[in-house]
């Protein structure tokens, strides 16, 4: 399939074709869905925590006598029952991450762009570089293309242009191996310099 590509005045400067069997795929909401869970889940810091009743401070002596006081039986004041006591099967320091096959996470990357593609939400750019770092410079050219929301992914980031798009809200960059499905699906569009399509194409084959 041959997509038009542009250079970064909005100008049309030739065609790339662009590999079937990579942006050609069906659309796997389930994919996308588990890829962006895990993804979330190894990002969680995992560092939330309770006391349990053997790291309260205080005392192990028993409140009052088991019986004859009319209350309920008690053992502890550092349990859950008063205040400042235990909390009962609170939350501890872990490890949210988990395992995901890489074929999944092969399809789902795949399904991304596919999507992207689909929805005519893809941009092909000849080059992705500035002159110079001016975020100025670099809004009135993304305005020219239509972009609001986007995630410019380039063979090898160029520091101007990471530099300029920094103080963009909705514009991230990133290098083609850290081209991802959550960082693609949360802006409206993915731009895509050839050789990014290059890379990628090379890592999914």
């Amino acid at each position: 399939m041959k997509v038009t590509v542009k250079n970064l005045e909005a100008a049309d400067v030739g065609a790339i074709e662009l590999d079937e069997a990579i942006f050609g795929v069906d659309v796997r909401a389930d994919l996308l869905s588990r890829v962006v869970h895990w993804q979330l889940a190894k990002r969680r810091s995992g560092n939330h925590k309770t006391k349990g009743i053997s790291e309260i401070a205080g005392t192990t002596k028993k409140p009052y006598k088991q019986k004859g006081t009319g209350r309920a039986r008690q053992g502890s004041t550092r349990s859950p029952q008063f205040r400042g006591g235990a909390t009962i099967f609170g939350p501890v320091v872990r490890d949210h991450g988990y395992d995901l096959p890489k074929k999944v996470r092969k399809l789902g990357l795949m399904s991304a762009l596919a999507s992207k593609l689909k929805d005519e939400k893809l941009i092909v750019l000849d080059d992705a570089k500035l002159t110079e770092p001016k975020t100025k410079m670099l809004k009135a050219q993304l305005e020219k293309l239509g972009i609001t929301s986007a995630l410019i992914v380039d063979g090898a980031v160029d520091e101007n242009l990471k530099k300029a798009a920094s103080n963009l809200i909705g514009i991230d960059v990133l290098p083609q191996i850290g081209a991802n499905v959550y960082d693609i699906l949360r802006r409206d569009t993915l731009v895509l310099t050839k050789n990014a399509i290059e890379a990628l194409e090379a890592r999914l084959k």
